[in-house]
């Protein structure tokens, strides 16, 4: 059944104002040039409230002053954020059925809570427990001795190795590797010997990591990715870092291991992290950086090696002024060399 609202009902849901007819109902949501009728949209600047205006859609979500003489409006105090409350509502989440798939292998000693979705080819360890609607959607292997709290998502083909873990309402995406060994060797008579890793990961609550990333457990202690942190696919975080909390860490970024991070920090796409560092709260790294230093607290940083914006930005500004600076300097050179030659004694 398709869901349906009246634009009242979505601005009371979003403590907003209607401006037009409240009673218009609305059945979907989309982009303004995908919308269709009955469709509510969206509209952050005067081009795309034009555009959304134009559009078939029947109400316009918007923060500011915009008024319409054919839409209804729906005005909020942010627009963006009012879009990602309203999604749930018109592409309400997948829910699971309760009950564990006969291909599943649980262990005797597992505790399952009983509204707990558990898919097929699932391999559940002994010890573990798994919290109220926790889903497993297929082909995970959830090792001994870990933990899931209520209403986690783990999509097709995680693994979560033993001792993890994982808090409330956190969802990991496919293909993702929780707890595999971190990377430590210790050269000894000509070869390199592995340091046993027996630490473990702790999830916070709220977490989301994309698909394809690697988190290493500890060698000793944990690693921790603090409560609302995001990751994207692709990352790798080495053992024993620590992340705090809110923070948001974009694609095909690396962690060497033993770094610290305080909250709310943004590590851009394709950024790399030594070890051993600690970073401060609310750190922005740009894309493609190097952080080899540790950074204070609100600082900014790009590069490689990174560092902070204005100076980096500075030194890239001078990088291509270069071949300019180069002709300059061969012309200074002409002249300079024609100078010499006529200050010079003449030999009769």
């Amino acid at each position: 059944m398709t869901p349906s609202y009246t634009a009242a009902e979505i601005a009371a849901q979003l403590q907003g104002e209607v401006i037009g007819n409240g009673a218009v109902r609305l059945t979907g949501f989309a982009a303004a040039d995908r919308a269709r009728a009955g469709d509510l949209t969206f509209a952050e600047k005067d081009t795309y409230f034009a555009a959304a205006e134009a559009s078939p859609a029947a109400a316009i979500l918007v923060s500011g002053p915009f008024t319409s003489a054919t839409k209804v409006v729906i005005r909020v105090a942010n627009a963006r954020v009012a879009a990602a409350r309203v999604l749930p509502l018109f592409f309400p989440p997948e829910e699971f059925a309760a009950g564990i798939h006969p291909s599943a292998t649980v262990a005797p000693t597992a505790q399952i809570d009983p509204t707990a979705h558990i898919g097929p080819h699932c391999v559940i360890g002994a010890g573990v427990k798994i919290g109220a609607r926790t889903a497993l959607l297929g082909g995970n292997q959830v090792a001994h001795d870990s933990q899931l709290g209520d209403d986690v998502r783990l999509f097709p083909n995680v693994v979560v190795y033993a001792h993890t873990q994982i808090g409330h309402r956190t969802a990991i995406h496919a293909g993702t590797v929780i707890g595999s060994d971190g990377y430590g060797y210790v050269f000894d008579q000509g070869r390199h010997v592995k340091i046993l890793q027996v630490g473990n990961v702790v999830i916070g609550d709220d977490v989301e990591i994309g698909s394809n990333t690697s988190i290493d457990r500890a060698a000793l202690g944990s690693t921790v990715i603090g409560s609302g942190t995001k990751i994207d696919n692709l990352v790798h975080v080495a053992h024993n870092v620590v992340f705090g909390q809110h923070c948001l860490i974009m694609g095909q970024c690396g962690f060497a291991g033993s770094t610290q991070f305080g909250d709310y920090c943004v590590i851009a796409s394709q950024s790399g992290v030594a070890g051993h560092l600690k970073i401060g709260r609310q750190v922005t790294v740009g894309a493609k950086s190097g952080v080899m230093r540790d950074i204070g607290d609100k600082e900014t940083v790009l590069g490689f090696p990174a560092a902070p914006d204005k100076q980096a930005k500075r030194q890239w500004i001078g990088i291509q002024r270069l071949p300019e600076m180069i002709v300059q300097l061969r012309d200074l050179e002409k002249q300079v060399a024609a100078l010499t030659a006529a200050a010079a004694p003449r030999q009769d």
